[in-house]
């Protein structure tokens, strides 16, 4: 694994400390909540925590990955994901993602996934999952995206359950042309797929869908080109 590495202007490394733990909290409340404060819940205490710099200074972007058990992480709360607990291999939960949001250099989101190609090869993970987020909380902005997202929904015998109430993706009125987020929309070019149904979540002032990325169905030129930039940063 070569977290921490530099490639360019951008460090990446894992929270070191209880003082990095708290600086990933302050970026994702400004990026979810557009205010100062701390996003925090049980679930920071069981997750490493990635940290993007710019210029080895300024926290640019954080994710948490968690490699604990499938049915005990965050989307567990809104889904039942038992099916993918049974298939019984590597899996790692990647949530919070955020960039701060003056922040539009493209790069920074590319350094990030170099960097979790890394972790991912060095623990032999097979599966991504998560919960890939939209701002706000009214599906009618994003009536035309989610309408199309419905042709990525997965397998069924594989798509989480919703424990809550939702919306079926198939219902939404294509509408609202706010675009689609860009993790999301890597996920998907990735050969990701989603479940069959958007979550609003009030407490975030956010809606989500589960996200799921088996690793072995990556294409081979964008799994190399992750692999190119891992290694890139890792002789850096």
């Amino acid at each position: 694994m070569t977290i921490p590495f530099q490639t360019g202007r951008y460090s990446v490394r894992f929270a070191a400390c209880p003082a990095d733990v708290v600086a990933c909290q302050r970026l994702r409340h400004m990026c979810f909540f557009d205010a100062p404060g701390r996003d925090k819940d049980p679930f920071d205490a069981r997750c490493r925590h990635v940290m993007v710099h710019a210029s080895m200074a300024r926290l640019v972007a954080t994710m948490r990955l968690s490699a604990g058990p499938v049915t005990a992480g965050y989307a567990a709360q809104f889904y039942d994901v038992s099916a993918l607990h049974a298939l019984d291999v590597p899996m790692l939960e990647v949530g919070r993602f955020c960039i701060a949001p003056d922040v539009q250099d493209a790069d920074v989101l590319r350094i990030a996934w170099g960097a979790l190609t890394s972790y991912v090869d060095g623990l032999g993970v097979q599966i991504l999952f998560g919960c890939a987020s939209f701002a706000g909380s009214d599906p009618a902005l994003y009536g035309r995206v989610l309408a199309r997202l419905a042709r990525y929904v997965g397998p069924h015998d594989l798509r989480p359950t919703p424990r809550v109430s939702t919306q079926p993706l198939a219902s939404v009125v294509p509408a609202g042309c706010a675009p689609l987020p860009a993790l999301l929309r890597t996920y998907l070019a990735m050969g990701g797929w989603v479940g069959s149904d958007l979550i609003i979540d009030p407490k975030m002032q956010t809606m989500h869908v589960f996200t799921c990325l088996e690793i072995a169905k990556i294409p081979a030129a964008r799994a190399r080109s992750l692999r190119a930039l891992a290694q890139e940063a890792a002789l850096s």
